[in-house]
């Protein structure tokens, strides 16, 4: 194996073997502005070795949930031309603590509330907790609202038929 000239940078498969990333993926996060790497006189990607910890960063962040657009707004809060220091990084997670307390809330309430959905089989109008009589839901928003959020209408609960003329 050939000797790199600078121990700090590595060829895109070094980086793909470090980080258990694909190369494919990470000549994605390249095009859109995820990382950078330069091209050697053989036309190689080089990568510099803050590339690992930023890739790292990618994957951990998609693992979460979080959007390509909030990552790449994230990494570009981080210093360019030098490595992020320990206290780049402790800035770059406090501006997401509140971001992901509210997604780790929501994953609660969906894991919490989902079988309600799922175990009944939809056979029972009276106890299941995301039907939507007369499209009410769509006052508090897109999406499934009864299962992301605590928001219910006015007057009661929402998934209980007002009669024999509401059943389906």
């Amino acid at each position: 194996m050939k000797r790199r000239t600078n121990p700090r940078e590595f060829k895109i498969g070094e980086i793909a073997a470090r980080t258990g990333s694909a190369t494919s993926a990470l000549r994605f996060y390249e095009s859109n502005g995820l990382i950078t790497s330069r091209r050697n006189e053989s036309g190689y990607r080089i990568y510099r070795s803050d590339v690992v910890r930023r890739v790292s960063f990618i994957r951990t962040a998609q693992r979460v949930g979080l959007a390509l657009e909030e990552i790449k707004d994230a990494l570009a809060s981080l210093p360019h031309g030098r490595t992020p220091t320990a206290k780049d990084w402790a800035r770059l997670a406090d501006s997401w603590r509140p971001s992901l307390d509210e997604r780790i809330e929501v994953l609660t309430r969906l894991r919490d509330q989902l079988d309600s959905c799922i175990g009944c089989g939809c056979l029972s109008l009276d106890s299941c907790g995301i039907w939507n009589p007369d499209d009410t839901a769509a006052g508090l928003g897109t999406g499934a609202r009864y299962l992301v959020s605590d928001e219910r209408p006015a007057g009661g609960e929402p998934w209980a038929p007002a009669g024999p003329e509401s059943a389906i």
